[in-house]
């Protein structure tokens, strides 16, 4: 029997969690701040850009990080990121 996948998940307009709550090394980006690179409208302004990072091009959105809303999306990545945190 085949396997049925979902559809990819789509980014949440308004959201950015994955620009702001993880750390991206790459950009010395700390977590919990922003990316340079997020703009007002809290989209990536070098989406699909060569020079954008690796690491945020692997991420990408799903349920169990999005959850069904913008806060549960910082607070998983959060807590992804201590978990992950190196020491």
């Amino acid at each position: 029997m085949a396997e049925s996948s979902a559809p990819p998940l789509a980014c949440r307009p308004g959201c950015g969690a994955c620009c702001i709550a993880p750390s991206i090394s790459s950009l010395n980006k700390p977590a919990g701040i922003p990316c340079q690179h997020l703009a007002a409208d809290l989209r990536c302004r070098i989406f699909g850009q060569p020079e954008r990072p690796a690491c945020c091009g692997g991420l990408q959105p799903s349920f169990e990080m999005c959850g069904i809303s913008r806060e549960h999306a910082l607070k998983w990545l959060g807590e992804l990121e201590t978990l992950t945190h190196p020491g």
